[in-house]
This record gives C-alpha cells, sequence and structure tokens, in this order.
C-alpha cells in the first residue's frame, strides 16, 4: 500500500469541553496518512485515479473549522470518515494536535492517532 501524507495542517476550531475553547477557538494540528494504490495513477499520469491532496486538506479544514465538537476523538473519527469517502482511499492515519489544550502542567503537545481502514 502506497502512502499520500499531508502533516501539519493548521486549523483554527472551536472544539473541547470547556466554554473558553468554544468561545475563544485554538489552533489544531492535523497529520494525514492515507494508504491507496497509486500505480493506475502513475501508469497514467492521471490524478482523477489518486487522492487529490489539496481537496483532502479544504476538506478537512472545513472540518476542523465547523461544528464543535467536545473530543478531539471525535474530530479525528470525522476527518477518517471524509478521507475514506475518497475511493482511491483503502486506509488512514489521523492525527489530530492539541497544542494549546487546557492542561495545568507544562506540555509540548496532546496528540489522537486512529487508524481505519475500509471494511
Amino acid at each position: 500500500m502506497d502512502r499520500v501524507e499531508l502533516r501539519g495542517l493548521r486549523i483554527r476550531g472551536h472544539h473541547g469541553v470547556f466554554e473558553r475553547e468554544r468561545e475563544q477557538g485554538q489552533t489544531f494540528v492535523v497529520d494525514l496518512a492515507m494508504g491507496l494504490d497509486t500505480r493506475p495513477a502513475a501508469a497514467d499520469d492521471d490524478l482523477t485515479k489518486t487522492v487529490h491532496y489539496g481537496i483532502v486538506a479544504e476538506e478537512v479544514a472545513a472540518i476542523v473549522g465547523g461544528e464543535p465538537v467536545d473530543l478531539i476523538e471525535t474530530l479525528a473519527q470525522r476527518i477518517a470518515d471524509q478521507c475514506l469517502a475518497h475511493d482511491a482511499v483503502r486506509e488512514v492515519e489521523v492525527t489530530v494536535h492539541k497544542p494549546e489544550a487546557p492542561v495545568t502542567v507544562p506540555f509540548d503537545d496532546v496528540t489522537i492517532t486512529i487508524k481505519r481502514s475500509r471494511v
């Protein structure tokens, strides 16, 4: 399985369980690794036979910037579902970073990573 990856997508969203997070928002960072067979696209030099990562980036931005959810787990699942909606994508790994999470001790990052595939 080949991989098309998008790393470090930075999108402002209003997710979290605290009112302050919902009101003020914060930056989320998303990494994606989509598994697919790129041989047909490469053989024909045909974008329609692979996944258009520019479109995927815009879809992820719409999800993160859209309807607020409490959990980054929910956000990651919504992103994975959208990636798998592309015919060429067979599996996806999504990492959502929440570097501005309301944690009371010094930290670098909070992340959730999920892997999903077509059943």
